[in-house]
C-alpha cells in the first residue's frame, strides 16, 4: 500500500509502498477513506513529543472501510464506517483505568505516535477504540471530528455551566466547538492572532458574536477560556479576561511554557487545568450531540502524497478549518 511515512524526526514524510498490515485480535483493517491533519502531527514531526514508533505512519482523525476482522472481533461489520481517534488502546488494568480515567492510562499507546494512523491506504485499530460514524456525514467532513471535535468537546465539558467562553487560536477545533456553544445557547468569542482579520471574519460567518487578537478585550467579562494554540503565553492573557471562578482549559497536548504572571490574575478562584487525551465515553456523547448541532466541518482536501503541503500549510496558517487527506 502507498503511505506517508516518518523515518526520521525533524525530516519531511516519505512517499512509499509498505506492506499493507494485518488484523489481529481484536482489531480491525481498515480501508482508509480520509484522515484529517492536526497539529499533534506536527509536533511528532517535529519532536516536541517524545520516542514516537520509527518509522511511523501518523494520523489519528482517520475515517475509513472495515474489509477484514481480527479473531474475536465482533463489534463491527465488514463494510462499516468507522473513525480512529488519538487514543488506541489502554490496559484496562492501572489504576487510572480502574477508576474510570483511561485517558491517562499508564499503558496507554496512541493512534500516529505509538502504533501506525492514518496517512496511509490501510490501517488496523483495536476494535473497541472506533466508533461508527453517523449516517449523515461524508468521510472527510467526518475526519476532523475525531481529534478537533473530541478534544474540543472534552475542553468544552471542563468548562462546566459558564455561559460565555473564549477560544483561543480559532482552527479546527474551535470552528468545531463554536457550533457546538451556539447550540447550547451560551456564547463563543473567538480571539486569534493580533490582525488576522481573515480568520476572524471565518468565525463571524459561523455566528460568533465577537471576534479579535488574541491581545484585545472582549465586550464582555469570560466565565471561561479554552486555549487550542499551542502558545504558553495567551494563558496570563486569557486569565485576565475571566471573571472571578473563571477557568482556563489548556487544550493542546503540547504548549510552549507559560511565562511568569502576577498572582492577582489568578486570585478569586480563577483556575488552570489541562486535558490530556479523550474517552471513549467522550467519543460516544460528541458522536450523539455532532449530528443534533448539527456541526459542519469546514475543511480543505489534499491528496496523500501531498501531505507535507498540508502540514506545512497547517504551520503557517494558510487555511481556516482544517485540512483533510482524501485517500480515497
Amino acid at each position: 500500500m502507498k503511505a506517508m511515512v516518518l523515518n526520521q524526526v525533524g525530516s519531511p514524510l516519505t512517499y512509499q509502498e509498505i506492506p499493507i498490515p494485518q488484523a489481529k485480535e481484536n482489531q480491525v483493517l481498515i480501508e482508509v477513506i480520509a484522515c484529517a491533519v492536526c497539529r499533534t502531527d506536527l509536533h511528532i514531526l517535529d519532536g516536541d513529543l517524545d520516542s514516537p514508533k520509527l518509522p511511523l505512519v501518523i494520523g489519528h482523525q482517520v475515517v475509513g472501510r472495515i474489509v477484514a476482522l481480527g479473531k474475536n472481533s465482533e463489534r463491527f461489520q465488514i463494510g462499516d464506517l468507522v473513525g480512529v481517534p488519538w487514543l488506541g488502546y489502554t490496559c484496562k488494568k492501572c489504576r487510572y483505568c480502574q477508576r474510570e480515567q483511561e485517558n491517562l492510562c499508564e499503558n496507554a499507546a496512541f493512534t500516529g505516535y505509538h502504533q501506525d494512523g492514518g496517512y496511509a491506504e490501510f490501517t488496523v485499530a483495536q476494535e473497541d477504540f472506533c466508533f461508527l460514524i453517523p449516517e449523515n456525514y461524508s468521510p472527510y467532513q467526518a475526519a476532523p471530528l475525531l481529534c478537533a471535535g473530541l478534544i474540543g468537546y472534552r475542553a468544552l465539558n471542563m468548562t462546566g455551566k459558564a455561559e460565555k467562553i473564549g477560544l483561543y487560536g480559532f482552527g479546527a477545533a474551535a470552528h468545531i466547538i463554536a457550533q457546538v456553544i451556539l447550540h447550547q445557547g451560551r456564547t463563543p468569542y473567538a480571539f486569534t492572532r493580533p490582525g488576522d482579520k481573515i480568520t476572524q471574519d471565518f468565525a463571524r460567518n459561523l455566528g460568533v458574536p465577537w471576534a479579535g487578537g488574541s491581545n484585545e478585550t472582549p465586550p464582555e467579562k469570560l466565565e471561561a477560556a479554552i486555549i487550542f494554540a499551542p502558545v504558553g503565553s495567551l494563558v496570563p492573557e486569557a486569565l485576565r479576561r475571566l471573571d472571578k471562578g473563571g477557568t482556563v482549559v489548556c487544550a493542546g497536548i503540547h504548549m510552549s511554557e507559560i511565562p511568569p504572571f502576577p498572582y492577582s490574575i489568578l486570585w478569586e478562584e480563577r483556575s488552570i487545568r489541562s486535558v490530556a487525551n479523550l474517552t471513549r465515553q467522550d467519543g460516544e456523547d460528541f458522536f450523539q450531540i455532532a449530528p443534533k448541532v448539527p456541526v459542519k466541518t469546514d475543511i480543505h482536501t489534499y491528496s496523500l502524497e501531498d501531505a507535507n503541503q498540508a502540514l506545512d500549510d497547517l504551520r503557517h496558517g494558510r487555511f481556516q478549518g482544517a485540512a483533510v487527506l482524501a485517500i480515497k
